[in-house]
């Protein structure tokens, strides 16, 4: 029988749970080094969250952990839908747990301070030490000690029709006030009469863009209070940026109540057939839009729709399409969501050695050089240059001089798989007393934070 973690009521007994199940980990004595004469026919499972990892990167993983140790490296991809519950029921588990993992970086704090992750300090200075993301670390550290590692970032930015902006007659705006304006004049503007057309597409439920708006006023998710967390989003600062978003809602954004941050370079596209990954048309999309917010990555799924090698693709169109940092009220880059991921060897894995030689090979320089190629945020800073140089590379990079992450509060992760955000969020438009609101689900949100 599996042993199921419910994080919604999780408690000190679960944390027992975890550290018991556990206990025989550090049993793995397999010499690494040994070779395929020590390793061969043993494998290590990794699991990878959603398609961000490209094949070819897949691949070097596996070709170089069985060169390196002679054993196998099996690769599994999981949605990030479900990747929190599949991890709460999986990592207690010694036979059915991930050797390692990926998970999403405001996922971290919970697993690790309910001690599903190996302790990994004894490597972190020579995965990286104070040269990796040090607020991916922060969120998978536990009194000091690291048992979660930065992956990838990928900070988020504006993607715009240029020429739809230049039509409306409106310039690239420089604060974030007058981007608000912009997009709201884009808006009424209308220029080609499209139906359904949004100067700014920001879902009714999409958070983790939205929060951009109150990092730039000066407000937070919540805050430590006596060693509590305690949610924050009727502080005065957070809800000015509510107000914000609000307008955005009401005067920018004609999409949907109930739509998130999956796929929204669906509408700044002209053609409007939506293609998965092998170029295979799947739908219309009925919807359109002058500019939207996404991770960097985004830019491969934006641009002309063009025939190549017998499939459709898109191609990025520089006459038609631009990228820019949101500007923040002083007209430095605003705060936005750091995207991306921290990775972490299971407590209960039988394969602990085999697991830290995967994650030296992650770590290494090929390989972040390697990440940063793809357009991945390396996790070592000293790798940063891989990205290029293009207006891609640079809006990343310049995104996350000043990007933040959600609160490393214990519950986050409860918070996240409740979908309480999205809720609150889809009730912002026609909220009628934001900050009646905003305590509402102070209420609701602080009790959950602080969940272990």
């Amino acid at each position: 029988m599996k042993k199921t973690l419910g994080l919604a009521v999780a408690t000190t007994t679960a944390a027992l749970v975890l550290t018991a199940c556990g206990g025989g980990a550090t049993g793995s004595t397999t010499d690494p080094s040994a070779g395929a004469s020590g390793n061969a026919g043993k494998t290590i499972t990794l699991w990878l969250a959603g398609t961000d990892t490209p094949k070819e990167l897949r691949t070097y993983l596996q070709d170089t952990f069985k060169s390196k140790t002679g054993a196998t490296l099996k690769i599994e991809e999981q949605s990030w839908g479900d990747l929190v519950t599949k991890l709460t029921t999986s990592l207690p588990d010694p036979k059915n747990t991930p050797d390692v993992t990926e998970i999403g970086n405001t996922q971290s704090p919970t697993f690790t301070n309910v001690g599903a992750f190996s302790d990994v300090s004894d490597l972190y200075p020579e995965l990286g030490g104070s040269k990796l993301l040090q607020s991916f670390v922060d969120v998978g550290s536990v009194d000091g000690k690291q048992y979660a590692l930065p992956y990838y970032f990928g900070s988020r930015y504006m993607f715009a029709r240029k020429d739809l902006w230049k039509e409306a007659g409106v310039a690239a705006p420089k604060t974030l006030d007058e981007f608000n304006a912009a997009v709201k004049t884009i808006t009424a503007k209308n220029p080609r009469t499209i139906k359904n057309f949004s100067g700014f597409f920001l879902g009714g439920q999409d958070w983790r863009n939205g929060i951009s708006w109150i990092f730039a006023n000066g407000g937070e998710l919540a805050k430590q209070e006596n060693g509590q967390w305690v949610s924050t989003l009727a502080d005065p600062n957070t809800v000015k940026g509510l107000t914000q978003l609000q307008d955005l809602y009401r005067n920018a954004s004609k999409a949907p109540a109930d739509a998130k941050d999956q796929t929204p370079w669906l509408y700044v596209n002209d053609a409007d057939e939506i293609l998965d990954e092998s170029g295979n048309v799947t739908g219309k999309t009925s919807l359109a839009a002058a500019t939207i917010m996404a991770p960097g990555w985004a830019h491969w799924s934006i641009g002309d729709l063009k025939d190549k090698d017998g499939k459709k693709v898109r191609e990025w169109n520089d006459a038609k399409f631009s990228a820019f940092v949101l500007p923040g009220n002083d007209g430095k880059p605003a705060p936005v969501f750091a995207g991306g991921s921290n990775i972490a060897i299971s407590k209960a894995s039988q394969n602990q050695a085999l697991s830290k030689e995967l994650l030296k090979i992650i770590f290494s320089a090929d390989y972040q050089k390697k990440l940063g190629g793809a357009g991945l945020g390396p996790a070592n800073t000293d790798y940063v240059s891989s990205l290029g140089d293009d207006q891609f590379a640079k809006a990343l990079i310049d995104s996350a001089t000043n990007s933040k992450l959600t609160p490393a509060a214990p519950g986050w992760a409860t918070v996240e798989s409740k979908m309480v955000m999205e809720e609150f969020f889809s009730k912002i438009r026609d909220a009628s007393d934001l900050t009646a609101l905003a305590r509402e689900y102070d209420a609701k949100i602080t009790p959950l934070l602080n969940l272990k």
